[in-house]
């Protein structure tokens, strides 16, 4: 058969450009290189019958009602707020850190002080990004702001990037900001939830239609040379592509470690991060995601290491200058490829959130049509 389309990779920025282009009347081909649908965002039942995510939580939140639109043709939802519990000095308290957390970790005076100043300087409701929170001239709010870089940031990001939080992009730090509101959600966003049959279900329904056909277990890098189509989608590390030729860009790995037992509930939250004590960085109880019943639970341990190619999946972009002008010089080689598109957090070397990876995809295919 012969495709109008190729799209390299079955996660949610392949799986919306395949249905968009499919639905449009366009024959697809999606080679995908695992033997399973939706990347990183798969989910699958474990011995016991829980379902998990075994490439770590998903939470799916967005603003945009164009993107919860779209993805609700294929799925409905359970209502889920995402609140994060932080182990700081032997306590479990809100993350990110708030008025809540303010209270729990300081003497009941000293913390209406802070809480006074942080209405004062930034208004209520306002989420200060760290770095900004220890630029402040005020030597109390100074002092917390260390507390709270020293406590919360600092070592969770030298687990997680391998670098102090100084080495990257601002915008990394300021997905978790300091919240001056008694607000523990971890998102804010208008939507927010899980799909109520899962992840792989929803994205098998968009994968459904009959101009897409789906190859599972191909590394599409490997077999290029056999696989035809007017115009391809890439959606897989862009260094790779180009046969690695100005090296590696990094990313960063994760490697979990699963504990399964009978237990109708084994932590104080769904997600429990350790930004100090641990080697690993976080511990989730899917049960608590997807309001799965069962008389078993499943936890995942995430520890953070380099992505070494072939030996386990680039996860996260890391977003610092010098690899920003490797990126640069990769993407003068796109020139050479003027009939692939490149999309996704790997392919695009960003940092994409699932709702933002859709609105990508969704863009792109408006434009190609």
């Amino acid at each position: 058969m012969a495709y109008d389309w190729i799209v390299v990779g079955s996660g949610l920025t392949g799986a919306t450009f395949a249905e968009r282009m499919a639905a449009a009347g366009k024959r697809v081909l999606v080679v995908e290189r695992r033997r399973h649908l939706g990347g990183n965002a798969y989910d699958a039942y474990d011995e016991n019958g829980v379902l998990i995510h075994p490439y770590g939580p998903h939470i799916f939140h967005t603003n945009s009602e164009k993107v919860f639109s779209y993805l609700s043709r294929f799925t409905g939802w359970r209502p889920y707020v995402h609140r994060v519990l932080a182990e700081i000095r032997g306590q479990l308290v809100p993350l990110p850190f708030n008025l809540n957390t303010l209270h729990a970790l300081y003497p009941k005076g000293l913390a209406a002080r802070l809480e006074e100043k942080l209405l004062q300087h930034f208004g209520h409701g306002a989420r200060v990004p760290i770095l900004k929170l220890r630029e402040t001239e005020d030597e109390e709010l100074k002092e917390l702001a260390e507390f709270v870089y020293g406590n919360v940031f600092l070592n969770y990001t030298k687990k997680q990037w391998g670098v102090p939080p100084e080495a990257l992009d601002p915008a990394v730090t300021a997905r978790v900001p300091v919240v001056v509101a008694r607000d523990d959600r971890y998102f804010a966003d208008r939507y927010q939830g899980l799909p109520d049959q899962g992840y792989t279900r929803m994205i098998e329904r968009m994968l459904a239609h009959e101009n897409i056909h789906v190859l599972l277990g191909v590394d599409y890098l490997k077999e290029r040379d056999h696989l035809k189509a007017e115009r391809v989608l890439y959606t897989g590390p862009l260094d790779a592509f180009f046969d690695y030729a100005f090296g590696p860009l990094p990313y960063r790995s994760l490697r979990f470690r699963w504990r399964r037992f009978a237990a109708e509930r084994a932590l104080p939250a769904a997600v429990v991060n350790h930004p100090n004590e641990h080697p690993f960085t976080r511990v989730a109880e899917y049960k608590q995601l997807t309001g799965q019943k069962s008389p078993y639970t499943s936890l995942s341990y995430e520890y953070p290491e380099p992505h070494a190619p072939g030996e386990n999946e680039p996860y996260y972009p890391i977003p610092k200058a010098e690899n920003q002008r490797l990126l640069a010089r990769y993407k003068e080689l796109m020139r050479e490829a003027p009939n692939v598109l490149f999309a996704g957090r790997l392919a695009d070397y960003r940092y994409y959130n699932m709702d933002q990876a859709v609105a990508r995809a969704l863009k792109l295919a408006e434009e190609a049509l």
